[in-house]
């Protein structure tokens, strides 16, 4: 009865106390609502309560998780910083060979490529000179005329002794061939007429040394004869009378003798600069072109030959200089840096890394000391790892962290300059 009642009493409300539109059903109610048709008013109570805790649970999971992984990591951290703290951590070097160039100056004497001294073939008087010191011959020029009136006597003398054993040979001939003569005395007068040919061709070649030519080109030195002055044959000033120097100047010979230990590193085709007093601030190319490849026992030097280019004429043969090598020792000695070897009892040490990054002092035989660098002739391997600043914690053995090794810094190794036709260039 409370049911009709409601029912009756609120026919014109809804369930909300809304003025119901008369003709609208409770489905459309539904919809104008906002309430889609098949859907409950109320959210299902029975889904929150099944998934609000799972989802509490997950969220708890992976906290526990976090710090459970934070915890393992802070752990492992703290493991690692022990390690490490517990450990010498040490800087290394490479051992490497002493690369850099290195300048080596040595004296040396000026030679002309070309040089001779000219003396006369025959005896005679000078009758003209044609050249002067200081002046530039040709090959084949005349330098000067000789009277030879003793040679020329000689010459007719042997003209007509050929002569006559020409005509006598011609003779002798015609009396084997009719075998008047027996063939001996005609075989001894063929030969004397083949000796005196001989002999005055060989006064006739004499002869032609009254004219003095020059045997190349280069340029008078020296002339040592005047007018009518009188000479004879010979090879030197004591056996005969020397008449020019003539030399030969471009290019110029320059001589230098290395030592014993820079010997092997100086060849053929090495580049070299001339220094002289009288040039300065200029450098002068030049390459090797001779060695002797032996050493004088004497003085355990090398004689080594540089050729000069001279187109401008400034150098002069017989100047004295210095030749400058840039040497690059490919059986250079192995150096470490000065810091990384100490004097133990032992001896000389230095502290080299090997397996497992442990300690090992190696004994040394030191060389050389160049200051920042130390040259060690025995004990050390090239690329072994040495390190810097040892002390005297580094105990035989001992494990040790070890930084990145570092190769000690050399001075870049420069190109070989290419010969050149300079003569000089201007020093940078």
């Amino acid at each position: 009865m409370e049911k009709q009642k409601y029912n009756g009493e609120h026919a014109g409300e809804d369930r909300f106390g809304r003025a119901r539109t008369p003709g609208t059903s409770n489905g459309e109610e539904r919809q104008e609502g906002g309430l889609r048709p098949g859907f409950p008013e109320h959210p299902p109570q029975r889904s929150i309560a099944v998934w609000g805790p799972i989802v509490a649970v997950s969220i708890l999971a992976l906290l526990v998780i976090s710090g459970i992984w934070r915890h393992m990591r802070a752990h492992t951290e703290q493991e690692r910083f022990a390690t490490e703290a517990s450990q010498i951590t040490v800087n290394v070097v490479s051992a490497q060979r002493d690369g850099k160039p290195k300048d080596l100056i040595l004296p040396g004497t000026f030679q002309a490529f070309k040089a001779t001294t000219i003396n006369p073939r025959s005896n005679g008087y000078v009758k003209d000179w044609k050249v002067d010191i200081g002046d530039d011959v040709k090959q084949g020029q005349l330098l000067a005329e000789i009277e030879t009136p003793d040679l020329d006597q000689q010459v007719a003398q042997a003209k007509a002794n050929y002569e006559l054993a020409k005509v006598t040979a011609e003779r002798w001939r015609d009396l084997v061939q009719k075998k008047v003569v027996s063939s001996q005395e005609y075989d001894q007068n063929e030969k004397a007429y083949e000796a005196s040919r001989a002999a005055y061709e060989q006064l006739q070649q004499l002869q032609g040394f009254e004219q003095i030519i020059a045997p190349f080109s280069g340029k008078i030195s020296a002339r040592f004869i005047d007018y009518g002055t009188l000479v004879t044959a010979g090879s030197s000033s004591v056996t005969g009378t020397p008449l020019f120097n003539i030399v030969q100047s471009d290019p110029l010979r320059v001589y230098v003798f290395a030592p014993q230990e820079n010997a092997p590193s100086i060849h053929e085709g090495l580049a070299a600069k001339i220094l002289l007093q009288e040039f300065p601030g200029q450098e002068f190319d030049g390459m090797v072109t001779r060695t002797a490849g032996a050493l004088d026992p004497q003085s355990r030097t090398m004689q080594v030959e540089v050729q000069v280019p001279n187109h401008e004429g400034k150098l002069y043969a017989g100047m004295y200089g210095q030749v400058k090598f840039l040497l690059i020792d490919q059986n250079a000695p192995i150096v470490v840096p000065a810091n990384a070897f100490l004097f133990r009892t032992a001896g000389p040490q230095v502290a080299t890394i090997g397996n497992e990054d442990r300690v090992h002092w190696q004994n040394i035989r030191v060389g050389r000391d160049f200051g920042d660098r130390i040259e060690v002739l025995d004990g050390v391997k090239e690329n072994t790892n040495v390190v810097m600043n040892p002390t005297d914690d580094l105990t035989e053995g001992l494990q040790v962290q070890v930084k990145a090794p570092q190769k000690p810094k050399l001075d870049p190794v420069p190109p070989r300059p290419a010969p050149s036709g300079n003569s000089a260039v201007a020093t940078k």
